[in-house]
């Protein structure tokens, strides 16, 4: 006998496979315009977890620097939307936190974001002295080891496909 094939899902499956479709058609790399315009074209729980899935891929790679440093970074504020109705509103704050340095408005454009990031580079060789995010980054990977991630936006997805 085998088992259905939802019991056969890995954490973050659900909420991988609610984005999946979308992936292709939105644009994170061509500006912030197109972006938003292919953004707004995704249904609004998809919307969410897209947001979520790459900014936590780009965080736990290299950090929130690596996220607003790459093209990705111009959904920061709708990461934040998604981690907040998913339910990880620890996350939320921290990435919250991390999108204040940048200033308002946020910039969405990466020329302006990298601008910005060269001014928040602090003094030193090693990435815990130079990055300005790093207590940051370790604070996040903690929350999100603790608060079971992939087990909360798979129930956030499930819930939404309803």
């Amino acid at each position: 006998m085998t088992k259905p094939e939802a019991d056969r899902d890995e954490p973050g499956d659900a909420a991988w496979h609610a984005i999946e479709p979308y992936c292709e058609s939105v644009g994170i790399y061509n500006g912030p315009q197109v972006f938003v315009d292919s953004f707004e074209k995704v249904p609004e729980p998809a919307r969410r977890l897209f947001a979520v899935w790459f900014c936590d891929a780009e965080v736990c790679n290299g950090g929130f620097h690596q996220f607003f440093f790459n093209s990705t970074g111009v959904l920061a504020p709708e990461a934040a939307e998604g981690f907040r109705a998913a339910g990880l509103t620890e996350l939320a704050e921290l990435l919250e936190t991390a999108i204040a340095r940048l200033g308002e408005p946020y910039p969405r454009d990466r020329a302006k974001r990298l601008a910005v990031l060269e001014t928040l580079k602090r003094p030193g060789t090693k990435r815990e002295e130079c990055d300005p995010f790093y207590e940051l980054d370790d604070r996040y990977y903690e929350a999100k080891d603790r608060l079971d991630f992939d087990r909360v936006l798979d129930d956030y997805a499930r819930r939404s496909a309803r």
